[in-house]
């Protein structure tokens, strides 16, 4: 069975860190190109977090995790990370992820292949 799992969410005061995981099951994640973090808050459309494409190399990032955000892949453990620094309540959401083996995208435009299920991140005091 084909499919991502998140972790790594969870309750944080502002200010603090996290780092998400997305473990890839039944695929070799080296073969997708494309990796990219999504959130969704409460009542809120799905937003952009960050992507990144192995065939251009320049990640994105939404404006209001710029500085803050950082995104990553280990091919060798089959694995993306966003690591998440200096929280704030603002980005309180069920983060996703998510990859697509087409190359050469522009930010975190779509399609996209595969979807996590979500791991909720709180940022709270």
């Amino acid at each position: 069975q084909l499919q991502l799992v998140e972790s790594g969410g969870g309750l944080v005061q502002p200010g603090g860190s996290l780092r998400l995981s997305c473990a890839a099951s039944g695929f070799s994640l080296h073969d997708y190109d494309a990796i990219g973090w999504f959130r969704q808050a409460p009542g809120k459309e799905r937003e952009e977090v960050s992507c990144i494409s192995t065939s251009d190399g320049r990640p994105y990032f939404a404006d209001s995790v710029k500085g803050r955000f950082t995104i990553s892949r280990d091919n060798a453990k089959n694995t993306m990370y966003l690591q998440m620094n200096s929280l704030k309540p603002e980005d309180t959401a069920v983060y996703y992820c998510a990859v697509d083996p087409r190359p050469f995208r522009r930010g975190c435009d779509g399609p996209w292949d595969y979807w996590g299920q979500g791991t909720q991140v709180t940022v709270s005091s």
